[in-house]
This record gives C-alpha cells, structure tokens and sequence, in this order.
C-alpha cells in the first residue's frame, strides 16, 4: 500500500564562519542523504555566516571560495549573515554573487535605499517544489540599521517583514519555512506572536538545538556553530489534512572521522593556493620591529591608535590592545601577516563622549579583570581585551592606588581633561554595543565608516615612518603597573 503522507528532508547549517575544514564532511553527509532518499525530497538550506574575512581562503580570494564551496556542497538557498552583508560592500556582493552563485540568496527584509527595492541579486521570499510540496521560504537578516545605511541599504524590521510575507506566501504554499538569522530569542518570539509558519531554522547567536523547539505550533531549529553540526530534519505532511502530521529533528556531529567528500577538498585545496597567493602582496617595509603587549603600552598599539584618531579625525584615539594577536617584525609585512595581526572584521567609528566616560573607561583598562576579559562576538576575534591603547593624550597613573583612583590625571594636548566637557573620539564600533567598557557605549552622534576595517587604517599606518616614530612616545607615564 503507498504511503499517504509526502515526506520531506531538511538538512541546514549555520554560522559556519569559514570553517572550511568542516565543509567535505558536511557534503558528504549532504550527499549520504540524497543517495538514502529521492533527491527531489531532500531540502538543503544555509542560514547565513558562511563567510569570515578572518579566514585567509576567503579574504584572500573576496569570498568566492565559500560561494564555489557551497555550490559544490548543493544548497538550495541561502539567507543573507550579517558577515555577509556588513563585511562586503554592495558592489562586491552583486558581482561575486551573480557570477558564481548557483543557488538564490534570500532577503526578506533587505530594501535598497535608493530604489527602495530588493537588490537584484536577491530575492524577497522563495517557493521550492519539492516532494510535491509547495514549500515557501522567507529569510530575515539581524536590522544593523546604523551600518546598512551607509552600504545603501535599508533593513526592515524582521518581525514585520515575515509577517508581510507570510500574508503573501501562506495561501500559496503547503510548508512555510523562516530562514532567520536574528537568534533564538526573536525566533521564540516569532513563533509565539505569529500565525502560519510551520518551521524556523535558526543562526546567528549560534544556538544549538539538539531537537527541536515546539512553540505555538512551530518548530525551531539550529545547529550552532563552525559547521560542528548539520541539522537533519524529516518530515511527513498530509496533503487531506493540509499539515504536517511528523517531524524529527536532531543535529549531526561533523567529527574528525566524518566520511569527507575528495570533490569538496579538492576544490578547498585550489582555493587555499589562490589565497595564499593573492595575501603574498607586500604593503609595507617595515624599518624596525613594532612591539605589542596585550597588557601595557605598546608601539603597535599605540599606532593603531593613533590611526584610527586620524582616520575618524578625532582629538582622541581608543582601541583595546586585544584587537592586535602579534608584533611585527622588521622587513616585508604582507597583507596574509596583517591579517594574522589583525583578523576582526571591526570598523572604525567617531563619536561625541565626555570626559568622564573617558576617563572610567582609562580607569578601568588598568585593572586585570578588564585586561583579562573574554570577548565573545562584536566581529571580535581576538583572546582577551587587554589595555586600552590611546593618541592625543597622555596619562599620568599610580598604579599602586586602589581601583578607580590610579589615574592622577589626564591631558588632551596641554589642557586637563574636562570631566563635564564632550569630546571627539575616535574608536571602534564594538564598543559602541557596550561590550568591553560600558562608558564608551554612551557617545552621542556616532559615525560609523564602513567598509574599511581597523586592518586597513593599520596598513595606513605602518606605511608613515613619521606615525611609526611617534608610536614610540609614551602615553601612560608613572607608576603603570603594580609590583607583583
């Protein structure tokens, strides 16, 4: 007797953030599948973060590697990260996408600002026909509004723009499923406060589901991070009741004796070359080495410092020690070692702040458990914060002085610093969420200058032999670390 009910397949990954060395075995579990059931019942989708430029295959051939990777792996679609769409300019998408990509890139709540349409290169919601299913896929993208402006484009609320798209979708389609990279919490909002999607797949706060959530009648998923997992979910709808009557859904550990697939490593090894050549290109002699230290005043630090001041034109520079992973030594730095030093897709920014947030924040980057602290997100891709590195002032510290009372005064040029005054600083944008000092989230006016990374003001830099000469002054003088 055949069986009444249509199944279906979902296999899903997200955040995989460049982690290459998990792409063969997540093809070949992808291809294990489709060889176990018909393939025209097999549903593979990505919901962004495939791609990191702190990866050398992908800054070093502008991403196409991940793009050629998963054509070859068969997605279906995919959904628009935020590394995606904030690490690349527009211009760089639209081409590389539309020239390599064999598979549609969905952006329900992505608009362009002038024309105040989707991109061309995207599309705004997707129906599939799989297992003869209508299948209806929307795929929403965290609203960075500040940082989307400035690439021209203009992002939606993601709670509304599904619920616009379920209106139009649901009396079209059997199963609508959310492509959602905006995390758990709005995913279990979305399920709770909206009627009519059968599943979300879920990204972005690299969750990780080991069976599915149930909320209000939809069911999320999530398979965490790095490619550690591929989601597998199998489902039955039944076409006289019009609703899926099963689902089961787990995670599949990628593990170092996964089955791999040649094809897919292949393909990685060509485009390991490609990089490696491409990041061989010199941008600076460099005439003597550049000390950093995660810990103290530091050359490098203090030039990176005083980059980002002049890059913002600002009357002060802050960026956190932590941002940089190495010294350099003297000679040859190529673009590969720059982005050894400095991997974190962070950006510049400027903004209004006063005197006495700056000097909490000084306050507190002399103290170890703001040294110490772990960062995790923000494009931060470094190990611990670490001290702040600073230009356009100078500081006199006793650190044998209780927390909070080490700093004996602060000058910007030859003026004292003016706790009640506002000033032009320039920094980073991940302190503007409040991670690693609270005080430097509260400036007014910020400006964020996309699409340059702190690499490149460091690259700026470290081709000014008068920057690399004044790194060398000090900026933190007296007693600046307590004997231990």
């Amino acid at each position: 007797m055949s069986d009444p009910l249509q199944r279906l397949v979902i296999l899903h990954t997200n955040d995989i953030h460049s982690h290459f060395e998990q792409m063969p075995k997540i093809s070949a579990y992808f291809d294990r599948v489709r060889r176990h059931w018909p393939s025209n019942q097999v549903l593979t989708l990505d919901i962004g973060d495939h791609m990191d430029r702190m990866f050398p295959e992908t800054e070093g051939t502008n991403a196409i590697a991940n793009v050629e990777i998963m054509n070859a792996t068969g997605y279906d679609a995919m959904v628009l990260g935020n590394n995606e769409g904030l690490t690349f300019t527009p211009d760089w998408l639209r081409s590389v996408m539309m020239e390599h990509a064999q598979f549609p890139i969905i952006g329900s709540n992505i608009t362009e600002i002038a024309t105040q349409k989707t991109p061309d290169w995207l599309v705004p919601s997707l129906i599939l026909h799989k297992s003869g299913l209508r299948i209806g896929l929307i795929g929403v993208t965290a609203a960075y509004q500040d940082y989307y402006e400035l690439l021209g484009w203009h992002v939606i609320d993601p709670m509304q723009a599904v619920s616009e798209h379920i209106s139009l979708l649901r009396p079209q389609v059997d199963i609508l499923i959310v492509m959602s990279h905006l995390g758990l919490r709005t995913d279990q909002r979305m399920a709770e406060e909206l009627e009519g999607i059968d599943v979300i797949l879920g990204g972005h706060t690299h969750h990780l589901l080991e069976e599915p959530l149930l909320l209000g009648g939809t069911y999320i998923c999530a398979a965490g991070k790095f490619g550690q997992y591929a989601g597998h979910i199998e489902l039955a709808f039944d076409p006289a009741q019009r609703r899926i009557v099963e689902l089961n859904g787990r995670v599949v550990p990628m593990t170092t004796d996964s089955e791999e697939d040649s094809s897919v490593t292949t393909l990685l090894e060509h485009y390991r070359i490609a990089s490696a050549a491409s990041l061989a290109v010199e941008v600076a002699q460099l005439r003597q080495p550049l000390r950093l230290d995660w810990y103290g005043e530091s050359p490098l630090g203090n030039l990176l410092a005083a980059g980002i001041r002049r890059w913002t034109s600002a009357e002060i520079g802050l960026v956190n020690s932590g941002q940089l992973l190495q010294g350099l030594k003297e000679g040859g730095l190529t673009r590969g070692r720059l982005l050894e030093i400095c991997p974190g897709p962070i950006n510049p920014c400027r903004m209004l702040l006063s005197g006495a947030d700056i000097r909490q924040a000084l306050e507190e980057s002399l103290l170890d458990e703001f040294m110490e602290k772990p960062i995790r997100g923000f494009g931060f891709r470094g190990e611990v914060l670490g001290v702040l590195c600073v230009d356009g002032i100078t500081v006199q510290v006793d650190a044998t002085r209780p927390p909070y009372e080490r700093i004996l005064a602060v000058h910007v040029g030859e003026a004292e610093l003016d706790l009640e005054r506002s000033y032009l600083v320039g920094t980073i944008d991940m302190f503007t969420f409040g991670s690693g000092y609270l005080s430097l989230s509260r400036g007014q006016q910020i400006v964020y200058m996309l699409p340059e990374f702190i690499r490149d003001v460091l690259a700026d830099q470290l081709q000014d032999e008068a920057a690399i000469a004044d790194s060398h002054q000090v900026r933190f003088a007296g007693i600046v670390r307590p004997s231990r």
